[in-house]
């Protein structure tokens, strides 16, 4: 049983010869205190004075002979016992080899299943389960490493043919590195879907802001009064503000497609896209401009029909004034009106400041092509009519007063 040169084919036939010769020892003990106690018993028949039933030398020898058998037999277990060892050594070895093997083959068919995602969701979901994957390879890496340790232990030990551990060592390697080369490649392939994925997202949330932006833009209301002009202008400059934010962000596109991988930046629909999103934003940047000027001139506009009405107030007092006005004959009270038409004098020009101005802000929303030119030049020409018509009166009126005064001085130096 200890000279057999069977250590076993496989770990659990290690493993079966280990233990059966674990029983064999445990019977080598046992029987190694029933010889020694025979042998004490026989060294006695040795040391009998007078009669002896044997030679002494003959029964030192017979014990001798046991002892050194049983001594033989327990150098003969304990070398057993290390070729066993050394064969369950060599075939832990072989199995950590195939259970790396195994791992090496499955992670290399999930590895050649997977896709790189439909979207930017999947990519996300994709991309963490390969992060998770990259756990498992450092993990994995690391015990590799200590069963190819325990590899070269056992070639250094030279007790078996290295044949076939160098040979399995080495298709392991290139296994592994095989394996870790299709990682790093598919990481990669899913680093440029992300990329490309999340260009998209940010493309298509920029496409959406822009679209709101124009119907903002492009709306037609200008308000109704000075008051919600302004309002609405105060809104339009904030968003004229987040247009030009943007421009950075559009401008940056076309150095962001350049950085995607050739597969995802060549593609037609993206450079169209792109395309579109720069048409796009011109866009909403020229009719945020035309607002802009719209909500402007709307604006002058309130502003000029609210100058008309204080004007046209200021007129329809005056005319009344006017036409109820009596010249009087007393040189008092001449003299009186007199002053009352200087203080009027003063309060012409002003107005008349007011009526150019007036002018001058319609001329400019005709030539502008302002839409509301036809009611704007109406306003003008009214309010120019009834200025003139005050003038015509003033006029009138002082020349009346004129008149009553040469009479009264031609009366006084009569």
């Amino acid at each position: 049983l200890l000279v057999s040169k069977d250590l076993g084919k496989h770990l659990l036939e290690v493993e079966d010869l280990l233990q059966k010769h674990g029983l064999l020892e445990a019977d080598i003990s046992a029987q190694t205190e029933r010889v020694q106690a025979l042998n004490a018993a026989a060294l006695k028949f040795s040391e009998l004075e007078g009669y002896q039933p044997c030679d002494p030398q003959i029964i030192c020898n017979r014990v001798n002979h046991v002892q050194t058998c049983l001594e033989e037999l327990g150098e003969l277990a304990g070398k057993r016992r290390k070729e066993l060892e050394d064969s369950r050594q060599l075939w832990a070895f072989f199995q950590e080899m195939e259970e790396a093997e195994a791992w090496i083959r499955e992670k290399e068919q999930i590895l050649a299943a997977k896709t790189c995602g439909r979207d930017l969701s999947s990519v996300l979901t994709l991309t963490n389960k390969h992060k998770s994957m990259l756990g498992e390879l450092g993990s994995r890496r690391a015990l590799l490493h200590q069963s190819m340790k325990r590899g070269e232990q056992i070639l250094a030990k030279k007790r078996f043919s290295p044949g076939g551990i160098q040979e399995k060592m080495r298709e392991v390697r290139l296994r592994w590195k095989k394996l870790e080369e299709v990682t790093g490649l598919h990481q990669q392939r899913l680093q440029e879907a992300l990329n490309f994925y999340q260009f998209s997202a940010e493309t298509d949330d920029l496409v959406a802001w822009l679209q709101d932006t124009y119907r903002i833009v492009s709306s037609d209301d200008f308000g109704h009064d000075d008051y919600s002009t302004q309002a609405l202008l105060r809104k339009h400059r904030a968003v004229v503000e987040e247009v030009e934010k943007h421009r950075a962000a559009v401008l940056a596109l076309r150095k962001q497609l350049a950085l995607l991988a050739p597969e995802h930046r060549q593609g037609v629909d993206v450079q169209i896209r792109v395309v579109e999103v720069e048409q796009l934003y011109g866009e909403v940047a020229e009719v945020a401009v035309l607002r802009q000027q719209w909500l402007q001139d709307a604006l002058a506009v309130y502003r000029m029909f609210s100058e008309v009405h204080a004007c046209e107030v200021w007129v329809d007092e005056k005319e009344q004034w006017l036409e109820r006005m009596e010249v009087p004959e007393e040189l008092d009270e001449v003299e009186v009106v007199q002053h009352r038409f200087e203080s009027l004098d003063q309060e012409m020009n002003s107005v008349m400041g007011r009526i150019l101005d007036v002018n001058q802000v319609v001329q400019q929303l005709v030539d502008g092509g302002h839409p509301s030119s036809e009611e704007v030049r109406s306003c003008q020409d009214h309010l120019n009519s009834r200025w003139n018509r005050v003038v015509e009166l003033v006029e009138r009126k002082k020349g009346q007063l004129s008149s009553v005064l040469k009479i009264q001085n031609y009366l006084l130096e009569c």
